[in-house]
Formats: structure tokens, sequence, C-alpha cells
């Protein structure tokens, strides 16, 4: 049916304004839905739904169920006034990120693993940011570092920066997050850092290829991340041939054969659904 609304047709020779097709009229009956539910309206909508159920050519429905339509502005307004309202609060938090930068009346220093040179932090972020940090920190005299200085062994001196550089701004530029994301993942999982654990985990989902299965295999694996580990098995069993003769996984095999184990199994248990499928 020709749709006055989806038309390719010149405007003149169109059918009437109450001619549209089933997807327009589905598409406008959502936007009316979705304006009653903003406005809170159910009673309107429980008026409405029985009529909503019938097919119809037209949009002409009971006037309240329309009326929410000229209140869009107004809710476009408000949803910007919000936009701008978190704005405003990132940037004021934000101060945190400075204070880091700018060494502000810092009073603990974090020395990395391989002998670099330590950066300074504030103790009272690194305790709200990590309960693991807190008891490292705690006033407790076996705990506390006389020294002001403690030590995260896992981490050389640029993956401390990014690590101490996401707790103080909670994100981190992309080059970073794709340079350090596996040492990240690994001390947001030691220190019980949750979002910064999340936050590894959607990238790492979303930039997985062929070059990096591997290793988000084996990272999964040690951090017993279930959701992670499937994903990376599946995308390998599903790219056998390109994963297993790379030389990337010439050097995983021998440092993970357990991983390589549920690698062949995966593949051959896919293989045999396959197979019965096709049957």
């Amino acid at each position: 049916m020709d749709c006055s609304i989806c038309s390719s047709m010149p405007f003149i020779l169109r059918p009437p304004r109450n001619t549209i097709c089933g997807a327009c009229y589905e598409g406008a009956r959502s936007i009316i839905t979705l304006m009653n539910k903003l406005e809170g309206d159910k009673g309107a909508d429980n008026n409405n739904s029985n009529n909503n159920n019938k097919p119809n050519n037209s949009l002409l429905s009971p006037p309240n169920s329309c009326k929410p339509l000229s209140n869009v502005p107004k809710w476009v307004n408000g949803m910007k006034d919000l936009e701008d309202e978190l704005n405003k609060k990132i940037a004021f938090l934000s101060g945190f990120a400075a204070a880091f930068r700018e060494q502000i009346h810092t009073d603990i220093q974090i020395m990395p693993g391989n002998n670099g040179s330590p950066v300074p932090a504030h103790k009272a972020l690194l305790a709200a940011r990590s309960e693991i940090f807190k008891n490292m920190l705690d006033s407790d005299g076996c705990k506390a570092p006389p020294s002001g200085i403690i030590t995260l062994p896992e981490l050389n001196h640029e993956e401390l920066e990014s690590l101490l550089d996401f707790l103080y701004s909670g994100s981190l530029p992309s080059e970073k997050l794709e340079k350090h994301v596996y040492s990240l993942f690994l001390a947001a999982d030691k220190y019980g850092i949750a979002y910064l654990q999340e936050y590894c985990e959607r990238h790492m989902l979303s930039s997985l290829n062929s070059s990096n299965a591997l290793d988000v295999l084996e990272i999964s694996d040690v951090c017993s991340n279930r959701t992670l580990k499937e994903t990376a098995l599946n995308f390998i069993v599903k790219n056998m041939e390109e994963v297993t003769f790379s030389s990337r996984y010439e050097v995983f095999a021998p440092k993970n054969p357990h991983l390589c184990v549920q690698i062949t199994r995966a593949f051959l248990m896919d293989t045999k659904s396959r197979r019965n499928t096709a049957v």
C-alpha cells in the first residue's frame, strides 16, 4: 500500500495523509506509547489498549493518547538539562584527576615492581577506591608502611601511572587502555577494583580478534572470568585454523596445556553439534 509518510513519490502525488503503511503505523504508535509512559498517563494507556490491538489505516485515535506529543519539546529540554547537569558534575569531580597530575598535597608514594621511580598519590582516594588498598593503608602498625611507600610489584611504571589515572578520573585514553588492558585487568582483579575490571572487560570483548583471542583466553582463565573466557573460547573455535596455525599459538601452547585441551574439546563439541544439526 502507498504510504503518505515513507512514499518516494513527490509530495503532490502522495496519497491522503491518513493512508500509511503498517511499518509507519507501528512506529507512530510506539512513539505515542512512549510519550504516554513518560507522562505517567497510565489511565490513558489502559483505556486505549483495546483500541490499539485493532488494525487501523489511520492515526486517528482518542485525543488524550496524542496529547503527550505536545510535550516532546519539554521532555527534550529536560534531557538536555540533565546532560548539562551531568557534565557539570563530571567537571567538578575531575578535580581529583588534577590533584593527581599536579601532585597537590600527595601523602604517599606508590612504587612499581621494576624498580622504577615512585608515583605520588593520596591515601584517602586509594582507600576509597579499593578495600584492599584501605587495608594496606590501615593505621594498624603491622599494616601501615612506615616509610610512606607501598609497592605494587606486578606493575611497571607506565602501568602504575595508568592505574592511578583511572582511579582518579574513572576513564583512560584509548591508547593507554589498548596498551595496558591486560595488566590493568589483572591489577583490578587482585586489588578488588570492580569498575576497572568491567571497564577492561568491555574493551577486550569489543576488540576481540584472531590476534588477541589467546591472550584474552589466558587472562580470563587467570582471573576466573567466565563470561570473558566463554566468549574468547567460542571465538577461537569459530576461527580455529587462523588461531592455531599462528606463531602466537606456538608460544601459548607450552605455557597453557590445560587451555589447549579445552580449546580442542570445545572444537570437537562444536563440530559434533554442527553435524547433528545438518543431519
